[in-house]
């Protein structure tokens, strides 16, 4: 019986290393195939690319809660956040998911949407790359231009105006959260496609940024009872 438990400890030694070698080299390989960052580069270039600044601080703040409220301090994969959201999904459809902002600007200017191990593995290797090449505000910023956001909308200057016929500037509190809830399900959530959800979506947030010390209550009571004013 010692000998086959020997044994077997053996097999199980020898398959862990198997398994940490063939993952150093997908790692390798993966390294070596990753694109080129200029993309990143040449969009910030471009004539309606919003800095950061001229976003109202109610929106970041919004946007950070909700998608990646640990943010400013990971290094592109949020571990924690991706155990709490696994754990928060099996009963809150409404809570925050466990892709970073970082993850989804690596994903939206470099992979498809294609689930596999493959892509995966990229967007990981290429988030670490991302936040070895840019500061955390740079990040946030690209991720602040180029999301979509429904009805035709990528970034959230174009949604301000689509959904509000409003400047950045402009904005409410309300409807910062109400912004920032999009990015989850931009098509069907919206308030023009589904004002219900979307209104549920907006509490959320507003709950999350009353938790986390963005807003105070009287704020937080504030915009739930705003009204609705779509453009």
């Amino acid at each position: 019986m010692k000998s086959l438990w020997s044994a077997f400890v053996k097999l199980l030694v020898l398959a862990v290393i198997g398994a940490a070698l063939l993952a150093t080299v997908a790692v390798l390989v993966a390294s070596r195939q990753l694109p080129s960052l200029d993309a990143l580069a040449a969009f910030r270039s471009t004539p309606d690319y919003v800095p950061l600044r001229d976003f109202p601080r109610d929106l970041t703040d919004a946007v950070v809660a909700i998608e990646d409220e640990r943010f400013y301090l990971h290094d592109g994969i949020d571990y924690v956040g991706v155990i709490r959201a696994g754990i928060a999904n099996l009963s809150d459809d409404l809570s925050q998911g466990a892709s970073t902002i970082t993850m989804q600007v690596a994903r939206n200017f470099f992979l498809s949407r294609q689930k596999t191990y493959t892509r995966k593995l990229y967007e990981v290797l290429l988030s670490y790359r991302i936040e070895k090449a840019m500061s955390k505000d740079e990040i946030l910023e690209l991720y602040m231009n180029k999301i979509y956001l429904g009805q035709g909308a990528y970034g959230f200057a174009d949604a301000a105006q689509t959904y509000f016929g409003k400047q950045l500037g402009q904005l409410t509190l309300a409807e910062c959260a109400m912004l920032a809830g999009l990015p989850k399900a931009p098509s069907a959530n919206n308030p023009v496609v589904n004002p219900r959800r979307a209104r549920q979506r907006q509490a959320y947030i507003l709950h999350r940024m009353l938790e986390l010390g963005k807003i105070s209550r009287g704020e937080y009571d504030g915009a739930l009872l705003e009204p609705m004013r779509l453009r």
